[in-house]
């Protein structure tokens, strides 16, 4: 599990493992830069490379100067054990939700299941409605498709039965 003695915290809008392998990709860019602008003769202009917005919320958000080697090196640290040893859990949809749909399912998993879960979004057309969430050990089909199939002997018999109000419909036409 995620060593839940450091201080750094996720901020929402690091979704899943592909967040959290960008900000270590970003976070190494910049370690690299920095490293290479230290040997570089003095006088000489250089630019930092550009971070993403997911760096930038998440350093500000555990006041982290990335200028700073201690600073990167505890980021890094942490962003590799997170992408080891988070929670995942994987859901899928018949189509892809919206971010701002995502964005409050992942605050209210960080809030009720575990402060550093991941978020997987898949999606699955033949669900029809709902979803299907799955962990590393547990399953559950919240599907339009499930209930239907649990609930298809009262279907099949609902469709079966002649329809009084049908029938009494049909005879008032006549």
């Amino acid at each position: 599990m995620v060593a839940e003695q450091t201080d750094i915290s996720l901020v929402n809008n690091v979704i899943g493992k592909r967040d959290v392998q960008t900000l270590i990709n970003e976070l190494t860019a910049l370690d690299e830069f920095l490293r290479q602008a230290a040997i570089r003769q003095g006088g000489t202009a250089v630019n930092l490379p550009k971070s993403g917005q997911m760096l930038e919320d998440l350093s500000q958000a555990n006041h982290l100067n990335l200028l700073q080697q201690p600073d990167r090196d505890r980021l890094n640290a942490y962003l590799k054990t997170l992408l080891e040893s988070a929670p995942l859990i994987h859901m899928s949809f018949t189509l892809d939700p919206p971010p701002l749909f995502t964005q409050k399912l992942v605050v209210w998993l960080r809030q009720n299941i575990h402060p550093q879960v991941l978020l997987q979004i898949g999606l699955n057309p033949t669900i029809g409605a709902g979803c299907v969430l799955r962990t590393t050990n547990k399953y559950f089909d919240m599907s339009l498709r499930q209930r239907f199939a649990n609930q298809r002997q009262l279907l099949a018999k609902q469709l079966n039965q002649p329809n009084t109000t049908m029938a009494t419909a049909e005879s008032s036409e006549v």
